[in-house]
């Protein structure tokens, strides 16, 4: 699993706050003098747009004279997010109306150890301490309502921009939450499919706080559940939730990967690596190995699994060694998967479901098919299935054996 190191953290105020939204991308850091000795890159004119968008667009909001929302034939439940690569409790074929599905978050900043071999490491901003932030599930129709909080030992302002959601740039422009502070936001999923959610402070604090671990995946499913293109029914035994991430973690005169004392430290740093395009890593689940040896998801022969592959920021085309998405939706649940896929495409800023059942035990690798990324940068998950083998499916007629010449 992601391993995290926690020293302790900076206190800080709602005046020493690391501001995106309000300097434009212009680093402000708590402590004394802690950034004194950086360079503080000079906003662009794109980057002061757009780091205002997000405040302007809840103010237009904040005073409009819009009705209260209608929430007659509305019941409350709880749902209980956990900790990827698993799901929430949900029910696959919604039961009884529309529901109002209530949900924590908090804005946790933690020193992550993404490659035990290199050391390196990132201070990763997240939703709730993981990368990728937890899967949520509802039903079309169904509304959700975000509790986010910032704790009070945050370095940074934080927020959330869901794409399933409609309005006020995704909920980006209604939850700013300072350190110590909390909002409530609920927005109707009106569109089946899956979906990512980022943080999206304004200006270059956008990407930072994405490629930083801030983003992770919405799965809105039809109130009668998923089906093939003739209307029958699919189900699934399991989920394996997947989020890809890119870091671009900079490095030393020497080549050896930078460390930094607090969040937020490695800014303008951050900033130089990311606009090379160039990833120092691409990682399932926050670090490389997160889903591997030990860390591998389990199955069974004849379970139907379905792999929910989030990546936030970057193009990505998921394959799975030895099987095949028997069904993928790599847009809407409302359109017919595709069926028999070798390996999908997940577009960046996207997520992506692909239906598989087990027919083969062994151990499965889950790959991003740009193969220098699975094997070089670490996008590479295993699945070990478990079973008899099947002769049928494949058999090894001969072994390895020398041949004459």
């Amino acid at each position: 699993m992601t391993k995290f190191i926690n020293p302790g953290l900076m206190k800080t105020s709602r005046r020493n706050v690391l501001r995106g939204s309000v300097l434009a991308g212009a680093a402000a850091m708590t402590g004394a003098g802690a950034m004194a000795a950086r360079r503080t890159p000079m906003p662009l004119k794109a980057d002061a747009t757009s780091a205002k968008l997000y405040k302007v667009a809840g103010e237009q909001t904040a005073d409009s004279t819009a009705k209260s929302a209608d929430l007659s034939g509305y019941t409350r439940i709880k749902q209980e997010l956990v900790a990827p690569p698993f799901a929430p409790e949900h029910e696959q074929v919604a039961t009884g109306g529309p529901k109002i599905i209530e949900i924590t978050m908090e804005t946790t900043e933690r020193l992550m150890v993404v490659d035990e071999d290199t050391g390196a490491s990132v201070w990763a901003l997240t939703y709730n301490g993981s990368v990728p932030g937890p899967l949520i599930i509802c039903h079309e129709g169904d509304m959700i309502e975000l509790t986010l909080r910032n704790p009070e030992d945050s370095v940074m302002e934080h927020n959330i921009d869901f794409h399933a959601s409609t309005g006020a740039l995704g909920g980006g422009g209604l939850t700013h939450v300072y350190p110590g502070e909390e909002t409530v936001l609920r927005w109707k999923a009106t569109k089946p499919g899956c979906f990512t959610y980022h943080c999206a402070p304004g200006g270059a604090m956008i990407p930072y706080h994405v490629t930083h671990g801030m983003n992770g995946a919405v799965m809105v499913l039809p109130r009668d559940g998923l089906k093939d293109k003739d209307g029958n029914p699919l189900k699934y035994d399991k989920i394996a939730y997947i989020g890809e991430q890119d870091y671009y973690l900079p490095k030393d005169e020497n080549g050896e990967f930078k460390t930094y004392e607090v969040a937020g430290d490695d800014y303008a740093d951050s900033l130089d690596a990311m606009r090379t395009l160039t990833p120092t890593h691409s990682v399932f689940n926050g670090a490389v190995g997160a889903l591997t040896g030990e860390n591998a998801l389990k199955f069974n022969v004849g379970e139907t699994v379905l792999m929910i592959h989030n990546q936030a920021n970057r193009d990505t085309r998921p394959h799975l060694i030895g099987g095949h998405g028997n069904y993928v939706w790599e847009t809407s649940f409302s359109d017919d998967p595709l069926t028999g896929v070798e390996t999908w495409f997940v577009r960046g800023g996207c997520a992506a479901a692909a239906m598989y059942t087990f027919e083969q035990p062994g151990v499965y690798a889950y790959v991003n098919h740009n193969l220098i990324e699975a094997a070089l940068l670490g996008a590479t998950a295993h699945f070990i299935v478990e079973g008899e083998w099947d002769n049928n499916l494949m058999e090894q007629v001969v072994a390895p054996r020398p041949f004459a010449t």
